[in-house]
């Protein structure tokens, strides 16, 4: 397998998986500037090892073909952390691969893509100031529901949070906020491609359209499983709130 993917050119394990400008990107290759080299002869001109890059592109495949998500009897505190997890990601590794590519984009090739340039650094920046706020609030308010459950914090604290919070109004305005990349399926034409369309832009469109099922699966996760079992959470530590209340 190794032998036969380094003999092959830049631009023909681009063709065949989109993933793979991802990978090259981690290991300091542009694909579009080693478009007719073949992936020895760039590792080779770069001073890369060229079994880690072998190792590393059919590992991508591997994942990206294997990936599945078993979140449903997991504790609350370990779907945050995993939510943590995927945002990190997104805001380390995603979003500034993406920004790149559309960045590097060429005027002529698609009437689309100075829109795109425009658009893009604006759904990023508000795409973060969204993760952050909700890690801010939402995350922090679970951490301390947990807290409370587990009578580790002031009675005060809780009573005065429970009062000026609440897990079904965080739910309300995440369904607001789901479908954040509408304004980019509509520069795109929902990611429809023109004929003569060059590989740089097919990479874009296909990174978006990933990026966008990523986006409703992490949607899903918090809509049908961490808002379920955090309402419970809530109703739990009212109702012993209220009981101590009635004690005192």
């Amino acid at each position: 397998m190794e032998h036969t993917i380094l003999r092959r050119k830049i631009t023909e394990l681009v063709d065949d998986n989109y993933v793979y400008a991802h990978v090259l990107y981690y290991f300091g290759i542009r694909f579009y500037e080693y478009a007719d080299d073949t992936l020895e002869q760039v590792c080779r001109r770069r001073g890369l090892n060229v079994s880690q890059v072998v190792h590393s592109l059919e590992y991508a495949l591997q994942q990206k073909n294997t990936k599945s998500l078993t979140l449903e009897n997991l504790p609350v505190d370990l779907i945050i952390e995993f939510l943590r997890h995927t945002h990190a990601v997104f805001v380390k590794q995603t979003l500034p691969y993406m920004a790149h590519l559309v960045e590097t984009l060429r005027y002529e090739s698609d009437p689309c893509i100075k829109d795109l340039q425009l658009l893009f650094p604006l759904f990023v920046e508000d795409f973060i100031l969204h993760i952050h706020e909700e890690e801010d609030t939402l995350f922090n308010y679970v951490a301390l529901l947990q807290k409370a459950q587990q009578r580790k914090v002031s009675l005060g604290k809780v009573f005065f949070e429970l009062g000026s919070k609440s897990v079904q109004h965080f739910a309300d305005d995440h369904e607001t906020h789901d479908d954040e990349m509408v304004g980019i399926r509509e520069i795109t034409n929902n990611y429809t491609l023109r004929p003569g369309s060059s590989q740089h832009l097919k990479v874009v469109f296909a990174e978006l359209k990933s990026f966008e099922t990523e986006l409703h699966t992490h949607a899903r996760i918090e809509n049908e499983i961490l808002f379920p079992k955090v309402l419970e959470l809530e109703k739990e530590v009212r109702e012993v709130v209220k009981q101590i209340a009635i004690l005192n």
